[in-house]
C-alpha cells in the first residue's frame, strides 16, 4: 500500500510510521513545527519519503494524495494550553488542514482515515459510570477540542455529501516513546531526570483514560483495513487513572518520594474525566489492546526517556520557560 501519513513526524504519527515501513511505501507530510521532529523518524529514515510542508497547502497536499492509496491523517495542533494562549494555529491546521485533505481525497478517490480525540465529547463527572461512545453528543471545552470537533464534522459531511471513503477514530490519552516533553507524562519524567520537581495541575483529581501508543496504532491499522466507511470508532484500553495516581506512579518507578512534586495553578476549563467505551471496535473488528499493564508500559517509557536524552534535551528548557511564564 502507498501510504501518505500527515503529521508523521509527531508523537503518534512517528510511531505509526515506524510500524508501517517494510510492508508499505510511506510518504510523510509534516510541517516540522516544534512538535514534529526529523529525529523521531531517524530509525526509518532510509525507508520513507519525508516532505516538509503545510497541511493547508492545497497544491502540495493534492499532489501527494494523488500518489497514495490511502491517507492516515494525524496532522494537528494538539496542546490545550497552547490553544488557550493562541487559537489561530489550531483553526489553520485542524480545520483548514482537514478541509484541504478532504478535498484532495475527494478529487482522487483515495481512502482516508482521520485521527481525532475523545476531547470532542467534553468531559464526564468524576463519580458517574458513563463512558464515551460513538453516540455521545459533541461538547468540546477548549479551542483545541472545538477545532478537532469541527474537523470530525467536516469528515462526516464529505462522506455523506461527496461519497468520500473515510473513517474516524477518537482516542483517549496516548503515552509512550517520542512524546513531546510539553505533555503530562514526559514532562514529569524529564523533570525528574533534570533535577526539577514535577508539576501537577490543581489537586490532580482529573481522570484520563490512558493507552499505549502501540495499541492505539494497531487499532488504526485495523480500522484502515477493515473498518466500515463512514463509521466512527472509539479507541481505548480501559485505562482510567487520575493525574495524582499517575504522578505518584512515575515518582515511585523513578525511586522518588511519591509526594515529591509541586501543585500548580489549574488549567482554565480543565476537563474532569475522559473515559472511552471501546466495545464497538473490539466486537466489530476483533481488536484488543495488548499493552494493558500501565505500570509496565510506564516503566518502559521512563527507560526510553532515560536512554534518549539527545532527543528531548534540546526541547526541555523552552518548554519549562513557557510553563513558568504561565505559572505552571
Amino acid at each position: 500500500m502507498r501510504l501518505l501519513v500527515t503529521g508523521g513526524a509527531g508523537f503518534i504519527g512517528a510511531n505509526f510510521v515506524h510500524g508501517a515501513v517494510g510492508e508499505h511505501a510511506v510518504t510523510v507530510l509534516d510541517a516540522l513545527t516544534y512538535a514534529g521532529s526529523r529525529e523521531s523518524l531517524a530509525p526509518v529514515d532510509d525507508d520513507i519519503r519525508l516532505v516538509q510542508g503545510d497541511i493547508a497547502d492545497a497544491e502540495l497536499v493534492t499532489k501527494l494524495v494523488a500518489e497514495a492509496d490511502a491517507v492516515v491523517h494525524f496532522a494537528a495542533e494538539t496542546h490545550v494550553d497552547n490553544a488557550l494562549a493562541d487559537p489561530e494555529p489550531f483553526l489553520h491546521t485542524n480545520v483548514i488542514g482537514t478541509y484541504t485533505v478532504l478535498e484532495a481525497v475527494r478529487r482522487h478517490g483515495v481512502r482516508l482515515h482521520h485521527i481525532s480525540t475523545d476531547e470532542v465529547y467534553g468531559d464526564l463527572a468524576l463519580d458517574e459510570p458513563a463512558r464515551f461512545t460513538a453516540a455521545t453528543p459533541y461538547n468540546p471545552s477548549s479551542p483545541y477540542s472545538s477545532t478537532k470537533a469541527a474537523a470530525d464534522m467536516l469528515v462526516r459531511a464529505w462522506v455523506r455529501s461527496y461519497g468520500v471513503r473515510a473513517t474516524i477514530s477518537n482516542c483517549s490519552n496516548n503515552y509512550g516513546p517520542y512524546q513531546h516533553v510539553e505533555k503530562f507524562i514526559p514532562r514529569q519524567i524529564t523533570n525528574v531526570l533534570t533535577g526539577r520537581r514535577p508539576k501537577l495541575y490543581g489537586a490532580g483529581t482529573n481522570v484520563r483514560d490512558w493507552i499505549h501508543v502501540d495499541d492505539h496504532n494497531s487499532a488504526v491499522w485495523r480500522i484502515l483495513t477493515d473498518g466500515q466507511i463512514g463509521r466512527t470508532y472509539l479507541i481505548g484500553a480501559e485505562g482510567e487513572r487520575d493525574n495524582l495516581s499517575v504522578m505518584r506512579t512515575i515518582l515511585a518507578l523513578m525511586d522518588r518520594d511519591p509526594d515529591d512534586f509541586d501543585h500548580v495553578v489549574d488549567r482554565v476549563g480543565h476537563d474532569l474525566r475522559y473515559a472511552i467505551d471501546p466495545s464497538q471496535l473490539c466486537d466489530e473488528l476483533g481488536w484488543k489492546p495488548r499493552r494493558t499493564d500501565f505500570q509496565e508500559g510506564l516503566s518502559a517509557t521512563i527507560d526510553w526517556y532515560r536512554d534518549s536524552e539527545s532527543w528531548w534535551r534540546p526541547l526541555k528548557e523552552q518548554v519549562e520557560s513557557t510553563y513558568q511564564m504561565r505559572g505552571q
